[in-house]
């Protein structure tokens, strides 16, 4: 069964137009040799440990079980004889020879057959060759032309108009990121450009413009966050990389510029104890800092939020703003040093990070949260989904004397069930999408008088886990959807007549645009799939991404 956990959007222009082969030289041979030998050092110690443990309980147990073993010799003995027996009835069949070919009455390969004609290689002795193939006439190899070098790289350009969409997959058990090239013109496309394997399941996904390690530069990169507590940081503009360019956690270690040495000498054991250097559980959500663009936030399921230094990749700051599982980040779109935290305790967290030990302003709600996010529109305003289907918005400036007594701007109850992700549009002001598990998509018109629907889809992804809306003032309606059946739709909503009317005034409308057909550009779902959803929905079984996350 297949499923898309997660999506980002990467903003046009930011990929390289010819991504490059992933190249297997002697330096990353070594480099991969050192991170084995840490594997298999820590494999050995653990049978070690398994070694001694199991001859402990061999010595406690000697007495208890030396009267059993002349019965269990007894029955060796027994079987033995019968073995022996069987092979002497056998034996006169020949069975070791049974697939050998006779030559002339004699199986192949018996030492009295002579050597000659009838061998089955005849006289080879007779044979010419040639010590450099390049000097035999009969063989030709194919020549690896300018023509096959171009087509490869014209098939993996990217143009400055494309954008690259990523989605976090798990599929038979296997996960990995896939990227896709979202290809906005009239005959609108996506495909799948290329993917890396991931060393667990993917739960969240978020794109950096910096390269790990040198701050200086700008990159095209992935943070990858999995139920493992490492955080994983892949170069998108390399294609079929084998691992990634960074990692952030207990295992850390530095870019591929960096020393060969691995960052310890020897891997530490897994530990379960929340502390201020790495994540001992599931990460469950990640956030770039756009203004310090080398700060990467992380919420995990061992209740602390870290906060990256990509310079370095290592841990600056640790935060125990809540009693549970952190879920959901988000940065202020203007004070850069602000972070938004959403919990399974059911608060909302808004702390200046620069402030680690100061007391810190709490919103409270009533269901588990799901998902959080600032309004770029107005930095005052921040939103939050929850698991009971509940669209919330709050004035930050509105701050309650205990969570228990926050006082929302508005309450919608969006979904039945659990609102899983929404998305606030970047240049429409008052345009939100939320996504649920019920298998809907809708749009909504924010104004002063509050929320209003404008439009229900069930796009066909199944369950819905994640829904973005395009970065780019282009592709500003275009709404990335993911879920359950493993399919991602995008959705260009303005395609969509009640969208078109709800937002005129805020939107460009092209000439004789009136008639356009709705548009949904996506992969098809494959029917296996959807049959297997539907077969285990009947049977009673929840599955999909609910059911990960209460582990």
């Amino acid at each position: 069964m297949s499923m898309i956990t997660a999506t980002a959007w990467v903003p046009r222009g930011r990929a390289s137009q010819h991504p490059a082969r992933y190249e297997f030289d002697e330096e990353e041979y070594g480099r991969i040799s050192k991170l084995a030998k840490l594997e298999l050092d820590d494999a050995n110690e653990d049978l070690e440990d398994a070694r001694q443990a199991l001859s402990k309980t061999k010595v406690s147990s000697t007495g208890d079980s030396q009267a059993g073993h002349t019965a269990e010799e007894n029955e060796e003995q027994n079987g033995a004889h019968d073995a022996l027996s069987d092979d002497d009835d056998l034996r006169e069949y020949d069975l070791e020879n049974y697939d050998a070919d006779e030559v002339d009455g004699i199986p192949e390969g018996d030492p009295d057959e002579e050597e000659g004609s009838n061998s089955i290689f005849g006289n080879i002795g007779g044979l010419a060759y040639y010590r450099d193939s390049k000097e035999d006439p009969y063989l030709k190899l194919p020549e690896q032309g300018d023509a096959s070098d171009d087509e490869e790289r014209e098939e993996l350009q990217i143009l400055p108009t494309d954008n690259m969409v990523l989605a976090a997959r798990i599929e038979d058990e296997v996960a990995h990121l896939e990227v896709y090239i979202y290809e906005d013109d009239a005959d609108a496309n996506l495909y799948v450009h290329h993917d890396v394997m991931l060393p667990a399941i993917p739960l969240c996904v978020e794109w950096l413009d910096i390269r790990p390690n040198n701050g200086s530069d700008q990159g095209n990169f992935a943070a990858v966050g999995t139920m493992d507590p490492d955080i994983e940081l892949w170069d998108l503009d390399v294609v079929d990389c084998m691992f990634p360019t960074a990692i952030l956690g207990q295992n850390s270690r530095p870019a591929t510029d960096a020393p060969l040495e691995p960052a310890t000498k020897k891997k530490k054991r897994k530990v379960k104890k929340a502390n201020a250097s790495y994540h001992v559980d599931s990460v469950l959500s990640l956030a770039a800092n756009r203004t310090h663009r080398h700060l990467l936030a992380s919420a995990s399921a061992d209740k602390t939020t870290k906060l990256w230094d990509l310079n370095t990749c290592t841990a600056a700051h640790s935060y125990t703003h809540h009693t549970d599982k952190v879920c959901a980040l988000a940065w202020h779109p203007t004070q850069a040093s602000v972070l938004l935290s959403g919990s399974y305790d059911r608060t909302i967290v808004a702390a200046d990070m620069r402030a680690p030990d100061t007391t810190v302003p709490r919103w409270g709600v009533e269901s588990d949260v799901e998902q959080v996010r600032w309004d770029p529109h107005d930095e005052n305003n921040f939103y939050v989904s929850t698991e009971n289907g509940v669209l919330h918005c709050f004035d930050a400036r509105q701050l309650p004397s205990s969570p228990e007594k926050s006082k929302a701007m508005w309450r919608l109850q969006a979904h039945e069930k659990s609102l899983s992700s929404f998305s606030v549009n970047p240049t429409v002001p008052g345009f939100i999408a939320t996504a649920s598990v019920d298998r809907t998509v809708k749009l909504w018109n924010i104004t002063e008088n509050g929320p209003s629907l404008v439009v229900n889809r069930d796009l066909g992804v199944g369950k819905v886990f994640s829904a973005n809306f395009a970065p780019d003032d282009a592709v500003a309606f275009r709404l990335a959807v993911a879920g359950s059946k493993g399919a991602v739709q995008v959705w260009d909503t303005s395609t969509n007549r009640a969208v078109r009317e709800a937002f005129a005034g805020r939107m460009r409308l092209q000439a004789g645009a009136e008639d356009v057909v709705e548009r949904v550009i996506g992969i098809e779902v494959d029917d296996e799939e959807e049959e297997e959803e539907e077969e285990a929905e009947e049977n009673g079984g929840e599955g999909g991404w609910e059911s990960m996350e209460e582990e």
